[in-house]
């Protein structure tokens, strides 16, 4: 059914006095006089039902004009169609206001019904008469109520259909569903193709950290701001759709290109208290091509496999699928299905990057980093440390890392080679295993080294997932006398917090905190650095900085009461068995 929404909904009713009655309705009045009222009623009546049936489709103007005239016929000064969404928004006075006339006189009710539909939603129609007017007869009251019954079944029923079709293509909180978005794919593919179009899926990083700081209520009115602004800049020729949560899916043309992933890199939002919020978002594009085969299937697989890589690939938050997409996902491919091989073969080894205590330039620990040896080749953790972080398959290589460590560390103990502590890295995508912590201890107690001896290092991104897990971790890990240690302090999204929270042992600064002049004390960063390291040492964690790789830094370190430093001043990541020379030396050149 074609039904179009009058133009008066949400409008003030129109007013109909004796002065202003247009000439159709003057005339009907003089015939109502003259004429056999019953028999006008039915005729009215007759062509109203026809109207609201008409499979050809609804004319709104003519049910108004029918309407008025019974009103007229029957002497009624005003009816208004009331339709409420549920009953809380009934009970609130929350609703559309549907009336095609009121002639402006005043009056009261004489006649409600109320009719509730199959989903909840719920109509009113009232009719009004004048003081002024005669009362109704019972016959013309039975009239009356008959035509409110049909109005309000017509009602009902259009609203019905509309509900049913938002229920279909809207979520809860009125965004456009994932329903919504095929249909308007498939439509668009069978209509004018996608010939100049740029599809992409998004998702709003470190959303939830926006509702944990403002609430919900707030963080709900963000995103619908941000989701608005983007439809905004979209324009009428693409759409923009929810999958749910704070993913989205969107189509543009191409030349929208520039404006939307400036857009999506990042963009300030206000909430409703004038507090300014950065968002940014993980997203993958796919230039449609001129192709009229091209099939929504297609489009759908191109968007999410380039939105999985930039949620997944380091710091590229904005990806597009094309040729070297294509080139990556293969060599991401042949990388997944070497590694099972390669961790049985022990092809994974850890190199050791030492830590040097400045005051005294003594070998104080070692951070194991992960290379892999392969057909006599060294395969860079650029390579392949992202590829397995985008599935299970890390947390295998982490474990596969801290038994090589602790081999190693056995062996040393058994020459007789002083042991230090050393450091290994963990993925994020420990965070839900609640067995994490007896898991790396059954390691280490299979090779009867102490816990104290074995840091677990996390990157700052954690944060992005529940602090309540991150902290339950690493309690886990401090109750067995593991240490435990936050990599790349200061470049994450909220620092402070996860320092408050979480019980870490040591604090590594990420190595764009460290200045590069001793002798510039004024600068943004040495200040910053200053207090990052003052704020550890009276939190009683102990305070290692990265990246020192010149005499400078090693002066920024000694001038700061920062003892710990690692990077290429002193050396670069060690195979073992360079690094156990340096083991039996013990100490380093400071100056």
């Amino acid at each position: 059914m074609n039904y179009k929404e009058p133009e008066s909904i949400g409008k003030k009713p129109r007013e109909i006095g004796t002065d202003a009655i247009e000439p159709v309705y003057a005339e009907a009045l003089a015939k109502f006089d003259s004429d056999d009222k019953d028999a006008q009623f039915y005729k009215l009546y007759s062509q109203l039902g026809s109207a609201i049936t008409d499979i050809n489709g609804i004319d709104v103007g003519l049910i108004e004009n029918l309407l008025i005239k019974i009103c007229l016929l029957l002497r009624l000064s005003k009816a208004a169609t009331k339709v409420y969404k549920n009953q809380q928004d009934e009970e609130a006075g929350i609703c559309e206001t549907l009336s095609c006339y009121d002639n402006g006189k005043e009056c009261v009710p004489i006649s409600t019904l109320r009719l509730v539909t199959s989903i909840m939603s719920i109509a009113t129609i009232t009719a009004y008469m004048s003081p002024d007017e005669p009362p109704l007869t019972e016959d013309e009251k039975q009239k009356v109520d008959l035509v409110m019954r049909t109005i309000l079944s017509f009602v009902s029923r259009n609203r019905l259909q509309n509900a049913v079709y938002e229920l279909a293509y809207f979520d809860e909180a009125g965004y456009p569903n994932l329903r919504s978005w095929k249909t308007y794919l498939f439509k668009s593919a069978a209509e004018n193709g996608f010939h100049g179009k740029l599809a992409f899926r998004y998702n709003l990083r470190h959303f939830s950290l926006i509702n944990q700081e403002f609430g919900r209520e707030i963080g709900t009115v963000v995103m619908k701001s941000h989701f608005d602004s983007l439809k905004e800049i979209i324009g009428e020729n693409g759409y923009l759709a929810r999958l749910g949560g704070d993913n989205f899916l969107g189509m543009c043309t191409t030349d929208k290109t520039r404006a939307v992933v400036d857009y999506l890199t990042q963009t300030e939002v206000r909430t409703p208290k004038g507090i300014g919020v950065n968002i940014s978002t993980s997203a993958g594009f796919y230039r449609v091509p001129d192709n009229p085969d091209i099939v929504a299937d297609e489009i759908m697989g191109s968007i999410i496999n380039a939105y999985r890589v930039a949620q997944n690939g380091g710091m590229d938050s904005i990806v597009f699928y094309d040729e070297s997409f294509l080139e990556k996902k293969g060599r991401a491919m042949k990388i997944q299905q070497m590694f099972p091989e390669a961790l049985e073969k022990n092809e994974f080894r850890p190199f050791y990057q030492p830590k040097v205590n400045v005051m005294n330039g003594r070998l104080v620990g070692a951070e194991a980093l992960c290379r892999w040896y392969h057909a006599g080749k060294v395969i860079p953790p650029v390579e392949f440390i992202p590829v397995l972080e985008q599935t299970s398959e890390i947390c295998r290589l982490d474990f596969a890392m801290l038994e090589g460590v602790c081999r190693d560390m056995r062996r040393w103990a058994d020459e007789g080679k002083q042991l230090i502590r050393v450091s290994i890295n963990f993925s994020r995508k420990h965070i839900l295993n609640t067995y994490l912590a007896e898991t790396i201890a059954e390691i280490v107690d299979r090779y009867s080294i102490p816990h104290y001896l074995i840091e677990i290092e996390f990157t700052e991104t954690t944060s992005e997932v529940e602090l309540s897990d991150l902290k339950r971790m690493v309690t886990s890990l401090r109750e067995l006398d593991f240490s435990v240690s936050i990599d790349d302090f200061g470049i994450g999204y909220s620092s402070l917090n996860i320092i408050k929270d979480v019980p870490w042992t040591t604090i590594k600064i990420d190595k764009d905190f460290l200045p590069d002049n001793p002798d510039d004390r004024q600068s943004v960063s040495s200040v910053m650095f200053r207090h990052v390291v003052s704020m550890t040492r009276q939190l009683g964690l102990e305070c290692i900085s990265e990246g020192v790789e010149t005499q400078q830094h090693v002066m920024v370190l000694c001038n700061s009461g920062c003892d710990i430093a690692q990077g290429y001043y002193f050396d670069k990541p060690l195979p073992v068995e360079e690094f156990e020379l340096k083991l039996i030396l013990g100490k380093y050149e400071i100056m």
